[in-house]
């Protein structure tokens, strides 16, 4: 056994308790660094988790666990708004085979239905466990006795069992942000068994979709082999000692406060009004706000609303399309290529249609703050979520939030968590490109009255389902696993 399996092999090392009540582990801390002349400072990282959690850590003093983002540096624990963070360190080496290697070219393709084929190698496994006990450790020493931890994504996959080991004193929780996939393709993972041992650690592990959710009590059943009833793992661990894990789905939400208000401010407005004059004020604009990722479907959007303007149904003269693209993953060769195609795909459409007034599609590659995304929703008349697999999408959320006036149309993949709750959106298969290109043209015609009884529906599941919502439902989900007679 080489020495990095030796390391992530040996348990998980403790020095007593620590303070803190309730610990989040993520692979990120939810702070940025700020560079200026005065030297360096952290702000809070945008984003529904941490608005989510920020209220929990100041009450139940708090401390947050993850990577800086800056690989070969250490850092010692501080305070931030009312959190204590303790930063994990990662190697270029750990980030490239950890992160870029074993999370996003093994995990991320093999939980999106293989769209992209998934690289196996033992040196990057190597890598997640090695890092996976590292975030355990530290999880483990800040934890005071009997506190909630709640671990975050597929990157920390071991992470519960490895806690549950070391501190068994501990409540340990975990969420699946992304798809879990069904048997058949989880079966390909070489590592399938210490997956499912890892995640089992945890009381309760929640999914985006019920049918997530059943993948894996599938997986667990082939591949672990305890006895599951209904939502609950019954576990006996290799000290003989018996205990229950359960699996359920908890929908995440957005910040509703958040992107409500900025729809109703006068600034945010006024720029909304602008992007329309800035691309003519057509009949239509159409938008598309997606991560450079292949599971996004963007290449399936492209190649529909081409075909649309080949065959006449929409005019350049009357629609614009925005495709916000933001950076990705670029050292990945995967979405390196994905960004060659996407751009080869616009210039040829724009190439062929574009006139001096008029531009077919406006394609932005850069990331945008959340008052320019808001001005974008409210521009916007069709919002388009064409992604061939997505945990959830909470731009679809964000779209709706945002039409306060109940305007507005949303065409949404069926392959998306968003289209469980989104029901009254326009609900299309990506893949079949007719049906994708008849969807869009639907929702451009559609009377203004039906489009405002659908979001209208919609705006309601999403108002009354925020992302606190979503976080206190985990969370008291949690505190009662095993209290149960």
């Amino acid at each position: 056994m080489n020495a990095v399996a030796a390391e992530s092999n040996t348990e998980i090392s403790t020095d007593g308790y620590g303070d803190y009540d309730f610990i989040v582990v993520s692979n990120r801390l939810p702070v940025d660094r700020v560079s200026d002349g005065g030297g360096d400072s952290w702000r809070r990282s945008p984003g529904g988790l941490v608005t989510a959690l920020a209220p929990v850590m100041a009450k139940a003093d708090g401390a947050w666990v993850g990577w800086h983002g800056a690989p070969d540096e250490t850092l010692e624990a501080f305070d931030h708004d009312n959190m204590h963070l303790r930063p994990v360190p990662l190697s270029a080496s750990e980030v490239e085979l950890y992160y870029e290697g074993f999370s996003n070219a093994t995990l991320w393709p093999l939980y999106h239905d293989v769209i992209a084929p998934p690289e196996f190698h033992r040196t990057w496994w190597d890598s997640y466990r090695t890092v996976n006990r590292r975030f355990a450790e530290a999880a483990a020493e800040v934890a005071a006795e009997g506190a909630t931890v709640w671990v975050q994504d597929y990157q920390l996959q071991l992470v519960p069992q490895l806690l549950r080991r070391a501190r068994p004193d501990l409540k340990i929780g975990f969420f699946n942000h992304i798809p879990f996939p069904p048997l058949e393709i989880f079966a390909q993972l070489p590592w399938r068994k210490d997956i499912i041992a890892g995640l089992l650690g945890a009381d309760l592990i929640g999914f985006q979709r019920p049918s997530d959710t059943a993948n894996f009590l599938r997986c667990v059943r082939r591949f672990a082999g305890h006895s599951v009833r209904q939502q609950q793992v019954h576990v006996t661990g290799d000290d003989g000692a018996s205990y229950v894990s359960r699996a359920e789905a908890f929908p995440i939400s957005i910040d509703v406060n958040q992107i409500t208000e900025l729809a109703k401010r006068e600034d945010v407005i006024e720029r909304s009004k602008q992007i329309r004059r800035e691309l003519g004020n057509p009949k239509t604009i159409l938008l598309g706000v997606d991560r450079l990722d292949y599971t996004k479907g963007i290449s399936h959007r492209l190649k529909a609303y081409g075909e649309l303007l080949e065959d006449g149904r929409i005019s350049v003269e009357d629609a614009a399309l925005i495709q916000v693209a933001s950076p990705s993953r670029e050292r990945v060769e995967q979405y390196r290529l994905l960004r060659e195609e996407v751009e080869g795909t616009v210039g040829r459409i724009n190439g062929t249609y574009d006139t001096m007034s008029n531009t077919a599609i406006r394609y932005l590659h850069h990331s945008y703050p959340v008052e320019e995304m808001v001005a974008l929703y409210l521009a916007s008349d069709v919002m388009l979520v064409t992604a061939l697999r997505d945990g959830m999408n909470l731009v679809a959320k964000e779209y709706v939030a945002a039409r306060t006036e109940n305007t507005g149309a949303l065409v949404l993949s069926e392959f998306a968590g968003a289209a469980d709750q989104l029901r009254q959106a326009v609900l299309v298969n990506p893949h079949d490109i007719d049906r994708l290109k008849d969807a869009i043209v639907t929702a451009t015609e559609m009377p203004p009255r039906e489009a405002q009884r659908r979001m209208r529906l919609m705006r309601r599941q999403v108002l009354q389902n925020d992302v606190e919502r979503w976080s206190q439902t985990f969370l008291n989900a949690l505190r009662l696993e095993g209290e149960q007679p």
